[in-house]
């Protein structure tokens, strides 16, 4: 009788922590994001149209901003820049990724590796390599008629920087093909370049569009290959920086800011409305497109792609050797007096122990809140208007600039009155903006792996009466394990390199490597910037690769159920 008395406590405890974990965690959550996404833009808009003196101007000085001939000039130069690096990297990226996707040349894994170098490195590295290389004093100085400062190098810097970015998207979209429908337009005696305009640019037009809209928010928002290689030639987000940076016009950053916001909102928008009218890639029932010999286009895309991943060798190789040449280009031999950051100004290696400390913690905590975030709106029930609220939250910041996400962190956390002003300055709002920055994609990732899992698995975990928390623990994160480990690796990269949303929240003591290349550049120091950029490279590099060798035990074991059974 005491048995059956005690039954229904043990019941109620369980769904009492159920309750915990699955409404505690999405409120939790709500209240995360709106700390670190709602408030710092509310703050920006805020500050950039208040009349109270020292904020904004109101909508006088926004007026006066926009009809002043230098805005004109600012506003003419982004627009022309960002325009003619994504008509340049939009179509190489195309071809590199349908060499990679739909043709039959050799090495694929080297090439696809080699292609993501810039993601490894700040935005700096490629404009600072640019100056080695084409500069006053560069090794190839004598190709060019005029110098790289300017609108070409800006051009050539962003090109590299946004390569990588525009090239996954185009993968994703080209591993999607259905082989019966090139069988059929091959039985009606189609042509290769017919099957293409009738079946693989209809199916990838809109990641095309994608890939276009991601470059030019990037161009028109980062300002680290402006400040390399622009010279005179002055961009939006530049002047926003030393808006805010070097005249301390908070201001005048925040309109500025919310001006860059808008290409970014009206991408997102227009590409969030192509994908609803674009509807599945695939069915259920297509087949794997395996592309057929042939010997002519392989050699072409060959070409292509060996180009392509020689200039980005020839420029990453280049700022590895200058960052170990003693003096350039007067005393050519090697050392490594560059890499002695005490003796310079910048951050030294307090700077990199402080990037290394916040891209552990941004890999750690914020995959761990991002895919523990993603379960609870994708595998449990009820809520449906928290659900939609946090969704809409954590994709705002896809369309949202770094460096205007910095500006309304600065704008927010600096305000007086503000119980959470004691974070200004400190680790952990970099960490928080960090993971803010790059919180769409991770999200994205891990509700992309969770999805392809049966809701069958939680009817089990209740029926078995089992504790949530402890069902996703030991099934559903062994099963999701290789999505949450590109998601650790994504923000620990991420992290190494950002520049952009860090600039303004850092300070003596939380200094980053990234921003330490950014002060030592400004500081005439180019081959110190060099020698820190090559830090972070082969520090995102060497991570990437531990954590892809130190994982294969545990990916081995807990995606054993993936292979087929001995006889099958």
């Amino acid at each position: 009788m005491a048995a059956v008395m005690t039954l229904p406590r043990q019941v109620s405890r369980a769904e009492m922590g159920d309750r915990l974990f699955v409404l505690g965690g999405k409120l939790v959550w709500l209240l995360l994001l709106g700390v670190a996404v709602l408030l710092p833009l509310l703050a920006i808009f805020w500050r950039g149209f208040s009349s109270e003196a020292g904020q904004g101007g109101g909508l006088v000085a926004a007026r006066e901003l926009v009809t002043s001939d230098n805005f004109h000039w600012l506003l003419g130069n982004s627009l022309k820049v960002s325009l003619s690096v994504a008509a340049i990297v939009v179509p190489l990226a195309y071809l590199f990724a349908y060499a990679l996707q739909r043709t039959l040349i050799p090495a694929k894994p080297i090439w696809r590796d080699l292609s993501l170098l810039p993601l490894m490195a700040p935005s700096m590295l490629p404009g600072i390599a640019l100056v080695y290389l084409f500069g006053n004093q560069g090794l190839l100085r004598g190709l060019l008629a005029d110098n790289i400062y300017g609108f070409w190098g800006i051009v050539l810097g962003e090109v590299i920087y946004t390569f990588p970015h525009a090239l996954m998207i185009l993968l994703s979209a080209l591993s999607l093909a259905d082989a019966r429908l090139f069988d059929a337009a091959s039985s009606m005696g189609a042509s290769p370049a017919r099957a293409f305009r009738s079946i693989t640019w209809p199916a990838t037009r809109q990641a095309v569009f994608a890939a276009f809209c991601l470059v030019f928010t990037l161009t028109i928002t980062d300002f680290g290959v402006p400040v390399v290689v622009g010279g005179d030639y002055q961009v939006l987000a530049l002047e926003a920086y030393k808006a805010v940076v070097g005249q301390q016009q908070f201001g005048r950053g925040a309109l500025i800011g919310m001006v860059l916001l808008l290409p970014a909102l009206f991408s997102f928008g227009v590409d969030a409305w192509l994908r609803r009218r674009h509807g599945d890639a695939m069915s259920g029932r297509a087949q794997v497109f395996r592309p057929a010999p042939s010997r002519a286009r392989d050699a072409c895309y060959l070409a292509i792609v060996v180009l392509i991943c020689a200039a980005l060798l020839l420029v990453f190789g280049m700022a590895v050797y200058s960052s170990l040449v003693k003096f350039w280009p007067y005393n050519l031999s090697l050392s490594l007096s560059h890499y002695q950051f005490e003796d310079t100004a910048g951050g030294g290696w307090l700077a990199y122990r402080n990037s290394l400390t916040l891209a552990l913690c941004s890999a750690l905590i914020g995959s761990a809140l991002i895919f523990t975030s993603a379960y609870l709106m994708e595998k449990t029930k009820g809520q449906k208007g928290l659900n939609l609220a946090l969704r809409l939250l954590s994709f705002v910041p896809m369309a949202v600039p770094g460096l205007v996400l910095g500006l309304g962190y600065v704008f927010f956390f600096n305000l007086n009155g503000n119980p959470l002003h004691v974070f200004y300055g400190t680790m952990t709002l970099l960490v928080v903006c960090t993971i803010a920055h790059y919180l769409t994609t991770a999200q994205m990732t891990a509700t992309t792996a969770l999805r392809q899992l049966d809701a069958e698995f939680e009817a089990a975990a209740l029926s078995l009466k089992a504790p949530l928390y402890r069902h996703y623990l030991r099934v559903t994160v062994p099963i999701c394990l290789p999505a949450l480990l590109d998601i650790v690796r994504y923000l620990f990269v991420s992290a190494m390199t950002t520049v952009s949303a860090a600039i303004f929240l850092y300070s003596p003591d939380t200094i980053l490597a990234a921003v330490a290349v950014l002060n030592m550049d400004d500081a005439g120091n180019v081959g110190g910037a060099a020698a820190m950029s090559t830090l972070i490279l082969f520090t995102s590099g060497s991570v990437s690769l531990l954590l892809a060798w130190a994982s294969r035990g545990a990916l081995r074991r807990s995606q054993a159920w993936r292979q087929s059974a001995p006889g099958q």
